[in-house]
């Protein structure tokens, strides 16, 4: 069964091809919604108002707050050491391995193809640009990129990189104000 009787869901959360999705263990709040071809683990809340797009993998000890949309393909990492066995060859199994937990904060924006690294927070209302590799905390407002992930710019600015926009008078160029 793609939807495990252990989820709990909210009112009004809407589950896109609910036979293409893999959920268990997990909560969802109201509101949210989650695309097709999504895995969703135990220990993981997701909070109201999210969107969650296609081809995401949310590991365990994932929290994501209210209004988080995650892009396509976005993949959150809770082992900072994986290994398949341990150093006598044995195969690893839960007690050998230290889950390390993710916070996604209210209103964060995570672009497509993201990876996000265990034990990191992506603070009230970031951004992560499509394709960044977090690894380390992001703050409030600020607009990440890259590999690993900069700050490049905040969101409270119009173009989101600190300047006045490529089409306003602020430079010679047209350029955006670097930061």
């Amino acid at each position: 069964m793609p939807l495990d009787a252990t989820v709990s869901l909210a009112d009004r959360v809407t589950i896109f091809r609910p036979e293409l999705v893999n959920l268990y263990g997990c909560t969802i709040g109201s509101e949210t919604t989650v695309g097709p071809f999504v895995e969703i683990q135990r220990d993981v809340v997701i909070g109201a108002r999210c969107k969650i797009s296609s081809h995401s993998f949310i590991c365990a000890g994932v929290t994501i707050e209210d209004e988080v949309f995650l892009g396509h393909g976005v993949m959150f990492v809770n082992d900072l050491f994986p290994r398949a066995t341990t150093d006598d060859g044995q195969l690893k199994t839960d007690q050998d391995w230290q889950l390390v937990r993710t916070l996604v904060c209210r209103g964060a924006s995570i672009g497509s193809h993201a990876t996000i690294l265990g034990g990191v927070t992506i603070s009230t209302r970031a951004l992560v640009g499509a394709g960044a590799v977090v690894t380390r905390d992001v703050p409030a407002f600020a607009v990440v990129a890259g590999n690993p992930a900069r700050v490049i710019g905040d969101v409270r600015s119009r173009d989101g990189r600190g300047g006045r926009g490529r089409h306003d008078k602020g430079s010679a160029t047209g350029s955006p104000v670097p930061v």
